[in-house]
């Protein structure tokens, strides 16, 4: 029988990787769900939660639809990226590290989750939050290694960052900046009588009490175009805001209804107000700021610096440090709403720079508010009836003018309150007033030179003040409660066709007067109902006044006309020349450099100083602080505070520096009143 040979089995391929390929990407798109959800909690949701609660900050930095939708998308996917880079770069290094690399990545995204709890719930700051919360990452990390049910609650929470982009855009006060809808405002009826010009200026963060001398007077030496108009106008002294924050407060001066929702302050949530009511008989010029209340249909906003989709990526990256940080920080975007100058905009002058002895450069105009100087280039007569509306961010923070309208460069984050820093502030504050006085007087004069002056009905307020009082400091309900004088009561002026002579009124004035006041003066009439009454009116019959931390929820303050803080002896150091000093220690200066070239007439002067001294310096010690001989600032030595400062002082008079290079000295003063050099470095 012949043999027989079995042929061998055909060989077939092997089977594809598909399934481990298909693994290895399942569980990758796991993590990446893991990662995205610990992402949603420490950035997305923080930071579009403080940004949904300001619609302002859309608003005063020109964002179109298309900035707030890529913004948002940027918040949302961006900050989920670099982990995702940095876990595929893992990969080719096996299973192992890949599983390693992830466990790390999510116990760091733990620890900064509980730096934010921790900051909320626990006293802990600093260092050892920061310590506690690394151990809460590292436990974190291991129970996710261990349990996979911690993996499974977390790939389930990575649809909360489209939650958090959802409630911005449909659910929160600035989706109103992104989706408006509203219906058209009532248009105001013409009655009988004139209807004059109107001009109006609001003013932002000013208490009244800057303003007033020791005799209760407007204090016609520092600020005598404050004092010019009150001469010539009626000054309701006991006026007050309805608000400390701008976004309710002006809605309420320009609807003359208190607030009672938190809405944008846009022209979708508030159809019904003064451009609405006057916008059918009058021509609008209106320059908001963080406010748009006038609706197209009624003015075109002047053309402005868009800033752009970069400026809020900027500004929110800095809310996000602020918002992650192991320490408390006031987190509020109003930090960056600083009016561009008219150099930086671009704008030719509106009218030539007067001869004022304050105002020693005449390129230090470049310096003022490009928003200042389009409304001047509007008061113009017109044969048809004008409302000239401006709200000025001054003197609000960032405080950065002197008087004479020469600018200084400061820290953004050099702290407001404190021993040493609130009085700090409260004296830059009142620099920006003198600054902001020269403002008002360029006003007058152009009213004067056009004729409108006579005609118009003029408006000077502000919408709210600020509280300097230490410990208190700021607008907020603390504020309100222990120094309501100086964050409810503002400056009001009202000046009426023909007026010539000044009166005071210390009728009972809230801010909700403002709109009904104006609508008797124009003779127009709405159909809307409102909260406020005219001036014309018999004064209300109580003496307290509302007042509102947060809409729908008033504060009832009282007391009348505020008295003017008592003002500290400027120390007699002050304007003295100092000669050779022996030396007797150090001191650091961070903005030393500056002194070095100095060009006064190109608007910018070193009027800050900042630094610290060695810790053998204790604190309360007085330090003298003298530019080319002369002593332009005395100071104490505080504790230090988050950025390492231990003295900060402003030297007001531009007349200290000179073209070219600038001596700096410091000086220990003794409990004696001797001097010691101090070696500044």
């Amino acid at each position: 029988m012949a043999e027989q040979t079995l042929a061998p089995p055909p060989v077939r391929p092997a089977p594809p990787e598909q399934p481990r390929d298909r693994a290895t990407w399942r569980a990758e798109l796991g993590r990446l769900a893991e990662v995205l959800a610990l992402v949603g909690l420490v950035v997305t949701q923080p930071l579009l939660d403080v940004l949904g609660r300001s619609p302002d900050f859309f608003l005063f930095h020109r964002a179109t639809r298309l900035d707030v939708l890529l913004l948002v998308a940027l918040v949302a996917i961006a900050p989920t990226v670099p982990f995702a880079l940095l876990g595929a770069a893992s990969l080719p290094a096996g299973r192992v590290a890949r599983v390693a690399v992830h466990t790390v990545l999510v116990g760091l995204l733990l620890a900064a989750l509980a730096v934010q709890v921790g900051r909320h719930t626990t006293p802990l700051r600093g260092v050892p939050l920061l310590l506690a919360a690394g151990v809460v990452g590292a436990a974190g990390a291991a129970a996710h290694r261990r349990w996979r049910a911690l993996a499974r609650v977390l790939r389930v929470a990575a649809v909360g960052p489209v939650v958090f982009v959802g409630l911005f855009l449909f659910a929160s006060p600035a989706s109103a900046v992104v989706l408006p809808r509203g219906h058209a405002g009532a248009a105001g009826v013409a009655g009988a009588g004139a209807h004059p010009p109107v001009v109006m200026i609001v003013l932002d963060e000013l208490p009244l009490v800057s303003l007033l001398g020791p005799d209760g007077k407007i204090d016609a030496t520092r600020y005598p175009h404050f004092a010019e108009l009150a001469a010539g106008s009626t000054w309701y002294r006991n006026a007050t805001g309805v608000s400390g924050w701008t976004p309710y407060a002006l809605p309420a001066m320009l609807t003359g209804r208190y607030p009672a929702e938190p809405f944008a302050p846009h022209y979708s949530q508030y159809p019904d107000n003064l451009f609405t009511a006057l916008g059918g008989l009058y021509e609008v010029k209106a320059e908001e700021s963080i406010t748009r209340l006038c609706p197209p249909s009624r003015c075109d906003q002047p053309v402005s610096p868009q800033q752009g989709l970069g400026v809020l990526v900027r500004e929110s990256g800095k809310l996000l440090r602020q918002v992650t940080a192991p320490v408390d920080s006031r987190v509020d975007p109003e930090a960056s709403y600083r009016e561009l100058t008219r150099a930086e905009a671009g704008l030719d002058a509106a009218e030539p720079v007067p001869d004022d002895p304050k105002f020693r450069w005449d390129t230090l105009d470049d310096n003022q508010p490009a928003r200042f100087t389009s409304f001047l280039a509007g008061l113009r007569p017109s044969s048809r009836p004008t409302l000239h509306f401006l709200h000025l961010l001054m003197p609000h923070s960032p405080w950065a003018y002197l008087p004479s309208g020469a600018h200084y460069a400061a820290p953004e984050d050099l702290p407001n309150d404190g021993a040493g820093w609130v009085d700090l502030a409260r004296a830059r504050h009142l620099a920006q007033l003198g600054y902001t006085d020269r403002l008002i007087g360029e006003t007058l004069r152009t009213l004067r030179a056009t004729g409108l002056y006579d005609k118009a009905l003029i408006l000077v307020t502000a919408d709210h003040g600020v509280s300097f009082l230490k410990d208190w400091q700021g607008r907020g309900l603390d504020a309100i409660h222990h120094a309501a004088d100086q964050v409810a009561w503002v400056p009001m002026f009202v000046k009426r066709p023909g007026q010539r002579t000044g009166r005071v009124d210390d009728r009972n004035w809230e801010h909700v007067d403002l709109l009904p006041t104006i609508l008797d003066e124009t003779h127009v009439r709405v159909p809307w109902r409102m909260d406020g009454r005219s001036a014309k009116q018999a004064p209300r019959g109580r003496a307290d006044k509302r007042f509102y931390d947060r809409p729908g929820q008033p504060v009832t303050i009282t007391g009348g006309v505020p008295s003017p803080p008592a003002r500290a002896a400027p120390d007699p150091l002050v304007g003295t020349r100092v000669g050779d000093k022996p030396a007797g220690g150090t001191a650091t200066v961070a903005n030393l450099a500056a002194f070095r070239a100095v060009d006064p007439e190109h608007g910018e002067l070193p009027a800050l100083v900042w630094g610290t001294v060695p810790a053998s310096v204790p604190d309360g010690t007085r330090l003298a602080v003298a530019v080319n001989g002369t002593v332009g600032a005395v100071v104490p030595v505080v504790p230090p505070e988050n950025g390492g400062r231990r003295f900060a002082a402003l030297l007001p008079d531009d007349r200290l520096f000179a073209v070219g290079a600038n001596r700096l000295d410091i000086y220990r003063v003794g409990t004696d009143g001797s001097l010691r050099r101090l070696t500044v470095s």
